[in-house]
């Protein structure tokens, strides 16, 4: 029996020998690495994208939060100029009422009521309505303060009279109306 020397492997047809096959392994992982580093690419642009995109909108919050603080800051300063405008010519009827020397009572007091009906309207303008409820209206404890409990005609818990008017500012009272209130029967 003679020894055969072994063959080089010859691939049948249709079948690849051990170098192709590595050549096309390789071929495959570079173009599997390829697509990962596209993809990696890829990724990072939005990543970078997305982080522009925070940070814009971030210094977008921050300069609304900042435009908001100011306009705040304006309001609160200048708030009370509108008010204190419609007080100016209150201020300067009063002046020239005491401008006049020889004044009758009857102008003093013609006078005086101007000058009311002058701060009753300033007061108006800028939303403080007085708080003078009727005879025979409900107690009201957020709005009234009763100063006495008086026997009356009238039904129990409602006012009989009103000692000093109170004032509310867009329905916050600023002072409570002082009054009697009836007593239970």
């Amino acid at each position: 029996m003679s020894e055969q020397a072994p063959t080089p492997h010859t691939p049948e047809p249709g079948q690849q020998s051990p170098e192709e096959l590595v050549a096309a392994l390789n071929a495959s992982e570079a173009d599997a690495m390829a697509t990962l580093l596209a993809e990696l690419a890829t990724l990072k642009a939005k990543s970078a994208d997305m982080a522009d995109q925070y940070l814009r909108a971030k210094a977008d919050a921050e300069n609304a939060r900042r435009r908001a603080e100011e306009e705040i800051t304006k309001a609160r300063k200048f708030a009370v100029e509108g008010f204190a405008e419609s007080l100016l010519p209150v201020a300067d009827s009063l002046e020239a009422g005491l401008v006049i020397k020889d004044a009758t009572p009857e102008q003093i007091r013609e006078g005086a009521q101007a000058t009311l009906r002058q701060l009753l309207a300033a007061l108006e303008r800028n939303k403080v309505i007085a708080i003078d409820p009727a005879p025979g209206a409900k107690f009201d404890p957020h709005q009234h303060q009763a100063i006495s409990v008086v026997p009356s005609e009238l039904e129990a818990n409602t006012v009989v009279s009103v000692l000093q008017k109170g004032y509310s500012i867009v329905e916050r009272v600023l002072r409570p109306a002082l009054v009697t209130v009836a007593a239970p029967k």
